[in-house]
């Protein structure tokens, strides 16, 4: 593995952490509503945040 500088680990403890505060607030969000529509667009942006956190992850490998 390429050692990555400490400003780009901090990038992306950051951008890690936004994704994974996103997803949870999104689920809950999702859980909260009971219009069917608005449920799968904060389901889909859950999944998409997770996705997103677990490409930056593949980084840190």
């Amino acid at each position: 593995m390429a050692k990555i500088p400490e400003l780009e680990l901090q990038n992306l403890r950051h951008l890690i952490g936004g994704y994974d505060t996103s997803k949870c607030k999104l689920e809950e969000y999702a859980s909260c509503t009971q219009d069917t529509e608005l449920k799968q667009f904060f389901e889909q942006g859950a999944q998409s945040a997770m996705k997103n956190k677990q490409e930056l992850m593949n980084f840190l490998q």
